[in-house]
């Protein structure tokens, strides 16, 4: 039976290791990482409707927002039109490595799955989700993961123990930017885009430093987070900081089955 209108959570996402593996054509690199999924989450209401729409996104053209293009892709695959009117809170920061975007498509693919009965397995939604951007596939998995490729190539693993301290110093950092600079200064380390990123935006080097030891970029910056024993000990490493701060648990793992 399908459904009218619906509201899912789009989780966040943490990097705990990310390694470059090389670079494909059209200027997508390889990547071995492991993936984290936490509580921190945008909102996405979808309801069907005669047309569709996105309200809440924050770029100045809706047609590039990833929500709308994970529907075009959608519809493209089922050779039919989905119309969907969609209104996204958002909680994750852009530009901060935490996924906010790709995390926003998938749970658009999930929900106009859910709301005309496609009944698309995960597999088939993954395959998608590949096509949408980097990232996507897994959100729409979930959890915890190893991934390679692009992304599309996803193993489950076991979900990190304790909670996360997240800290973000308030601006974005262009993906973009860094892998491109990436491959001017290489890296190392346990994420290896890091010396980029602080090449492309120098305020993060004084932000890692204030952060202190124990603390780590995710994805392709600009937030940074610290695994701590639980959720005391987690808000306890917030206390110091002068930034806008979130704390973080794992989550099990979700998906479209």
């Amino acid at each position: 039976m399908s459904l009218g209108a619906l509201a899912l959570p789009a989780h966040a996402k943490l990097n705990l290791d990310l390694r470059i593996r090389g670079r494909r054509l059209r200027g997508r690199h390889e990547l071995s990482t492991r993936f984290q999924a936490v509580s921190l989450h945008d909102l996405l209401m979808v309801e069907r409707a005669s047309e569709s729409r996105l309200s809440g996104g924050l770029l100045e053209r809706p047609e590039e927002d990833l929500v709308l293009r994970a529907l075009h892709a959608l519809e493209s695959d089922v050779g039919r039109e989905l119309p969907a009117r969609f209104s996204l809170h958002k909680r994750i920061p852009a530009g901060s490595g935490l996924g906010g975007g790709s995390s926003d498509a998938a749970a658009a693919l999930l929900a106009i799955n859910r709301l005309y009965d496609l009944r698309l397995g995960s597999t088939a939604l993954q395959r998608i989700a590949v096509s949408v951007g980097a990232d996507v596939a897994f959100f729409v998995q979930g959890g915890a993961a190893r991934a390679g490729g692009v992304g599309e190539r996803l193993e489950p693993v076991q979900p990190a123990v304790g909670c996360f301290a997240l800290a973000w110093p308030g601006y974005g950092v262009s993906t973009a930017a860094v892998y491109e600079t990436w491959e001017e200064v290489g890296g190392d380390g346990e994420n290896e885009l890091c010396r980029a990123a602080l090449t492309v935006e120098p305020r993060l080097a004084a932000f890692a430093e204030e952060l202190g030891p124990g603390w780590q970029m995710t994805g392709s910056g600009s937030a940074f987070f610290a695994l701590a024993a639980d959720l005391a000990k987690a808000r306890r490493l917030l206390e110091r900081l002068r930034c806008w701060t979130a704390v973080a648990v794992p989550v099990a793992a979700w998906g479209p089955d």
